[in-house]
C-alpha cells in the first residue's frame, strides 16, 4: 500500500454518538448528529469551548479500563465522551487530524479523567489515565453530519 493509499484507508468505525445538554445531566445517545466548527456536536453544552469542541473515546481503551477494575458492565456513556470509535487507535499527538465520515477533527489534547469517573466506579479515574485511555479532545476542522457506522480514518499530511 502506498502513502497515497494510506491517506484515505479506512481503519475504524463510529460506534456511538452522545451529548449532554448541561453539566451533570444524563448522556443522550443518537444515531445521527450534526457537528459544526462553531458549536461542536449540536445540542452538546461543551461545544462552546474553543479547544474542546468534541471528545472521542476508543472502544478498546474503554474496555481495557473497565477490565482493569473488573467492571465490564459499564456503558461507554459513563465516560461522558461525545463519540465512540472502534478499530481505530486514537492519535496521541496534538495537531493530528482524523476523519469520521466527512467530519474532520484535529486532536487538541487528552481528555483528562476527573473525579466524576471515580463517582461512577471505584478505580475508574486511575484506570483511564495510562496512555490517553480517557480519549481525546478535538477541534472541528470541517463540520459534517455523521451517523453511527461511519468510517474513521487518519488524515496523513493534513
Amino acid at each position: 500500500m502506498t502513502v497515497a493509499d494510506t491517506k484515505n484507508a479506512i481503519t475504524g468505525q463510529l460506534c456511538g454518538i452522545a451529548r449532554k445538554a448541561a453539566p451533570r445531566v444524563p448522556m443522550e445517545t443518537l444515531d445521527l448528529a450534526s457537528v459544526s466548527i462553531e458549536l461542536g456536536l449540536e445540542g452538546d453544552y461543551r461545544g462552546k469551548l474553543k479547544k474542546r469542541k468534541i471528545t472521542v473515546l476508543a472502544q478498546e481503551d474503554w474496555h481495557a479500563a473497565c477490565a482493569d477494575i473488573n467492571r465490564p458492565d459499564l456503558d461507554w456513556t459513563v465516560r461522558r465522551a461525545n463519540l465512540l470509535v472502534s478499530g481505530f487507535a486514537l492519535p496521541r499527538e496534538t495537531g493530528t487530524r482524523f476523519a469520521i465520515g466527512d467530519l474532520i477533527l484535529e486532536v487538541s489534547g487528552e481528555t483528562d479523567p476527573c473525579h466524576r469517573m471515580e463517582e461512577a466506579a471505584t478505580g475508574l479515574e486511575n484506570a483511564l489515565r495510562p496512555n490517553w485511555r480517557g480519549g481525546v479532545t478535538c477541534r472541528v476542522i470541517e463540520g459534517a453530519e455523521i451517523a453511527v457506522g461511519a468510517p474513521v480514518q487518519l488524515r496523513l499530511g493534513a
